[in-house]
Parts: C-alpha cells; sequence; structure tokens
C-alpha cells in the first residue's frame, strides 16, 4: 500500500535521522525542503530560478514558492508509491495547499515527533554537522572526528547555541502549533515520544505510520 508521510516535530528531534532511516527500510523517498529547494536551483527549473533569486537577495522563500517547488517533486515518478516529506510543511497554508495536492491520492500520514524542550536544548548546543555534506554526526561525536557519510570535518552549527536554540525553538512553536492542531484531529495523526533512544523511536514511528495507514486506508 502507498505511503504518504508527514514527519513533524522541532529542531533536534530528529526528524532528518528517522525519515532517512524509514525511507531506506521502506524503499520511499525522504524529501526535504532544502534538498527540494537546492534539487530545483540546481536544475534551473523555473521556481527553481526564482528561488535563488530570493536566496541570493537574503530573503526567506515564501509560500507560494515552497508550495510551487513541492508541486512539481511531488510529480515526480518516484513517489508513486508514496513519500516522506520532512520540513514541509511549515505552516497552515502550506498544509492546505498539500491537501489540495493530495486530491486524488492515498491519505496523508502525520506523525508528531515530541521532545521535551530541556532535551532539545542539549540535543542541538551539542550538535555536529559536516561542513561538507551536511550529515548530523552520531552521538558523542567530537570535533575531531569525519563524517560516516563522506569523510569531511565536523563543525558546531552557528545557530546552534542556547540563545539561539531557545528563540529558533520559541519560533517553532509559534509557528508550529496551529500545524499540529490542524492535523491533530485526523484520524491519521499519530504523535510519538521523541526523548527515547533513537532505535525506540524508529520503532514506534512505525507501529504508529502501520495503525495510522490502517485507518487511512479503511477510510
Amino acid at each position: 500500500m502507498p505511503l504518504n508521510l508527514i514527519l513533524m516535530g522541532p529542531p533536534g528531534a530528529g526528524k532528518g535521522t528517522q525519515a532517512s532511516r524509514l525511507a531506506a527500510c521502506l524503499g520511499l523517498p525522504a524529501i526535504s525542503t532544502g534538498d527540494m529547494l537546492r534539487e530545483a536551483v540546481r536544475t534551473g527549473t523555473p521556481v527553481g530560478l526564482r528561488a535563488k533569486a530570493i536566496m541570493e537577495r537574503g530573503d526567506l522563500v515564501n509560500d507560494e514558492v515552497i508550495i510551487e517547488i513541492v508541486r512539481d517533486r511531488l510529480d515526480k515518478n518516484d513517489v508513486a508509491a508514496g513519500f516522506i516529506l520532512d520540513g514541509f510543511p511549515r505552516t497552515v497554508a502550506q498544509a492546505r495547499a498539500l491537501d489540495q495536492l493530495m486530491i486524488g491520492r492515498d491519505p496523508l500520514v502525520v506523525v508528531d515527533i515530541a521532545v521535551p524542550e530541556e532535551e532539545l536544548v542539549r540535543r542541538l548546543s551539542s550538535r555536529l554537522v559536516c561542513e561538507a555534506c551536511g550529515l548530523n554526526a552520531e552521538a558523542g561525536a567530537s570535533l575531531e572526528s569525519r563524517c560516516q557519510r563522506c569523510g569531511g570535518h565536523m563543525k558546531q552549527r552557528a545557530d546552534d547555541n542556547d540563545h539561539v536554540v531557545l528563540e529558533r525553538l520559541k519560533v517553532y512553536h509559534q509557528s508550529t502549533q496551529p500545524l499540529v492542531d490542524y492535523y491533530r484531529s485526523r484520524p491519521t495523526f499519530r504523535a510519538v515520544d521523541g526523548a527515547q533512544a533513537p532505535d525506540q523511536v524508529a520503532l514506534d514511528i512505525a507501529a504508529a505510520v502501520e495503525a495510522a495507514g490502517s485507518v487511512g486506508a479503511n477510510r
């Protein structure tokens, strides 16, 4: 059965890690907003050129452009059996647009990875990323570590200090709580405890997806 999945959660919840694991297990594409933007810009599509011009001005890419990029991405053949979205939608307007894009497709399954704020601050303040490919480091990695994917150098993101982390979480909750509320009443919405070990979170997500998918299939 096709699976159309949205993974939601605050910065540091582990969405990217869990999306990659689930995608490898199910053979589905894991699609992030960043990946879609980079691909659209790289291939020079009309909407990609618009996005590039916006980013070069230092402005945030607006809902209209993001939605168009998602529309183009979901028209590709590799999503025929489903997809895993990480980082989209971020606003209720984007969620409503996605609902329109899903007309005629299987229902959306939405899983929210919930993590207490103090745990998010701890994770983000100690997080390292590869300066070459952007992969998050495994737990316990140091600045002397090398990326497990490409061998690149690890570094701390400039926006992963305590003060900036708290501000990012504040912005996330302000913008995303209405989005969680938008999906919460749907029978295909589930929440999992993201404060557990990654392997347990992965098991809980798989169980949530199975349960929610069964409900969606019976609609």
